[in-house]
């Protein structure tokens, strides 16, 4: 059990769910955090990051950080998102291992699920036919490291859990048009929309001198301003969006799967997520000082037959809810005051036609989701235009 003066390692603090995570531990009690940002440790970098672990020796780890992307991120950049995100996963775990962390909670993604996988999503349909082509490589990496904190648990005996949470939206969401995810695209579409229609273009500088797209920030001229937002779709009082509109999504508020993912670091323990309690019994390879044995654990699952295989050991985390992307738009106009076109793009890909996630496991070990994404939408323009202040 951590105290609340373990010391904690945020990886990836600074991003969407990182960021809600140690606001949240905050709130608990929890003030012993750790956090490097990307220039201050690099890490698919091994050599530093074992230099970090040297140097904190953390009590536990939330392994937040990932080198993320939407649609056009993921078909353009495949090699980098399989490499990235594999290299960051190893360096952290084994590390983490090395140096006797207690408990880790590794974040990973629902698009580890087949593309036709029945919905909704259990955990146990896992592997059990193939992925979504526009984000298999991701998805691989996600599929990777949850198996790897399943399969330390396993042969050694530690504490690692996976959490597997839906699409998030929420505050330091990333709302650069070249490679951010569906909602916050978006809403920055239709918002810009809504500015070019009002002749706003002190704000449409503001906008994009906080988030240049392409190069293009407040200063250029009006023409290449209207020459990059039509590129994206972004038009006067009119917003092109890929797809059909029809797939549904689940979306889960960012703090609310902070708050999930600490209740599942401060409270839930491997033998509770494989529901086995002789498991918790199990001796792991305990020694006769009572030390735990690093190299031999009585727990594999193929040391001991009786136990039988053991997988899947992740944790869903979302509401159980979806609506339409068309819906999403809908949601998003109300918030935003837009009152012009929304258009989709049939040409363009939609993606995994639907992904809801089943969230009994989630309930069962004692937690729900509180905000509704009626709210939620309307929270995340608010933080938006703020951002922009």
């Amino acid at each position: 059990m951590l105290d609340k003066n373990s010391k904690i390692y945020v990886a990836g603090h600074h991003g969407l769910v990182g960021s809600a995570i140690w606001n949240n531990l905050k709130q608990r009690g929890y003030n012993n955090l750790v956090g490097r940002s990307h220039k201050e440790l690099d890490l698919t970098d091994q050599v530093a990051v074992k230099a970090f672990f040297d140097e904190e020796q953390p009590d536990a780890v939330v392994l937040a950080a990932a080198f993320v992307g939407g649609i056009m991120a993921n078909s353009l950049y495949r090699a980098d998102f399989i490499m990235m995100n594999m290299k960051i996963q190893c360096n952290v775990i084994s590390e983490a291992y090395a140096h006797g962390v207690k408990k880790l909670l590794f974040l990973g993604s629902t698009c580890i699920y087949p593309k036709n996988a029945p919905q909704p999503m259990k955990e146990d349909c896992l592997l059990t036919s193939p992925l979504e082509y526009t984000n298999e490589e991701y998805a691989i990496a996600k599929i990777a490291g949850l198996k790897m904190c399943e399969s330390y648990n396993l042969q050694y005996g530690t504490n690692y859990i996976a959490v597997m949470p839906t699409n998030l939206y929420g505050p330091n969401d990333n709302f650069h048009l070249e490679n951010s995810h569906v909602m916050p695209a978006m809403m920055r579409k239709i918002y810009l929309a809504k500015l070019i229609h009002d002749g706003e273009w002190d704000k449409i500088a503001i906008d994009l001198d906080k988030r240049p797209v392409e190069g293009v920030n407040g200063s250029a001229s009006r023409h290449d301003v209207i020459t990059i937002l039509q590129k994206y779709g972004i038009y006067d009082n009119k917003v092109v969006l890929w797809g059909t509109g029809t797939p549904l999504r689940e979306f889960l508020w960012s703090e609310d799967m902070a708050d999930a993912s600490v209740h599942v670091l401060l409270n839930v323990d491997f033998k509770d997520v494989i529901g086995i309690e002789k498991y918790s019994s199990v001796h792991y390879g305990a020694s006769t000082d009572g030390a735990v044995d690093r190299n031999h654990s009585a727990g594999r699952g193929g040391a001991i037959p009786s136990l039988g295989e053991i997988r899947n050991c992740h944790i869903n985390v979302g509401t159980g809810k979806e609506l339409t992307i068309r819906e999403l738009s809908e949601l998003v106009v109300k918030a935003v005051g837009f009152e012009g076109i929304v258009e989709f793009d049939a040409s363009k890909p939609d993606g995994t036609m639907r992904k809801l996630i089943d969230v009994s496991k989630l309930h069962s070990l004692g937690w729900t989701h509180k905000v509704e994404i009626e709210d939620g939408v309307q929270k995340l323009f608010e933080w938006y235009q703020d951002s922009l202040k």
